[in-house]
């Protein structure tokens, strides 16, 4: 048994050398492109096979490539689309901001009694008083920028509100639609005067108008001056509805303001404006 399995690369050879014999002498004899026939009819199927497989291998190679050529295609349009979307985004904020600053500067060439240009300063809200019933907002310059208490704060829309507390770098400021906050105002056509108070819901009211005096929806109102804490003809808003009741001494106006309390960003502080503090001049003179 260890013989045979010894003698096995033996046999191995003398059979290969066998067929090559066998083959010589076949070719010889003109028989071996008979038998190349036959060999080529039986494995032409397996040939057509192979070749096919190789085909779908090749093209699931360029697919897989093409693919993959795609895929790093669409990243770089995605990156590419999220980078102009950024882009945009700034552009239009830019954009805003500079249409609110020449609103701003057209406001100030329209009203030149007060010097904007060398004591304005432009501030931007930077946060918001939190609950329902108090209305504040916060900006960005205090003390160090010549801000003070009690400096009317407006924008190319009107009237905003006052300061009530500053610090070195923030300046707190109550708005107009506040419930405690209250000015003195002026109808522009009938000249009738009354205060304007904030109110709960955030709206104006104006109370105090004479009996008997014509106000009509679509009136403008303006600050009047009075009492010294804001500069006239600053505008407030535009009555949308008139109330009198015969128990009441007065009428009541509802405003609808001119400022959009809900989208502040950039104001003007009147700087070269100073509230008169009619109790502390009385007691002065006395």
């Amino acid at each position: 048994m260890m013989v045979a399995t010894r003698n096995r690369p033996l046999y191995i050879l003398v059979l290969v050398l066998a067929l090559l014999v066998l083959g010589l002498a076949l070719d010889r004899l003109g028989y071996m492109s008979t038998v190349r026939t036959l060999f080529q009819t039986a494995f032409a199927p397996l040939e057509t096979q192979i070749t096919t497989v190789a085909q779908i291998f090749n093209y699931q190679i360029e697919v897989a490539a093409n693919v993959q050529e795609l895929q790093n295609r669409s990243a770089e349009l995605e990156a590419l689309a999220n980078n102009l979307m950024v882009e945009n985004v700034r552009l239009k904020d830019l954009e805003r901001e500079n249409q609110v600053l020449r609103q701003l500067l057209n406001y100030t060439r329209n009203n030149p009694e007060f010097t904007y240009e060398t004591s304005g300063i432009i501030g931007d809200s930077i946060g918001r008083a939190p609950g329902n019933l108090v209305y504040y907002i916060y900006l960005d310059i205090g003390t160090r920028e010549g801000i003070a208490e009690r400096m009317p704060v407006i924008t190319d829309r009107g009237l905003v509100g006052r300061v009530v507390r500053v610090g070195p770098n923030v300046a707190q400021v109550l708005l107009l639609i506040d419930p405690s906050s209250s000015v003195n105002a002026i109808i522009q056509n009938s000249r009738v005067t009354g205060i304007v108070k904030g109110s709960l819901d955030g709206s104006l009211i104006m109370e105090q108008i004479p009996p008997g005096e014509e106000v009509v929806p679509g009136d403008i109102v303006l600050t009047s001056g009075l009492g010294g804490n804001f500069p006239d003809k600053l505008v407030i808003g535009q009555i949308v509805q008139v109330s009198e009741r015969d128990q009441d001494m007065f009428q009541t106006a509802r405003i609808r303001p001119t400022v959009d309390f809900g989208k502040l960003q950039t104001m003007l502080v009147l700087t070269s404006f100073e509230p008169i503090d009619f109790e502390s001049e009385l007691e002065l003179e006395e």
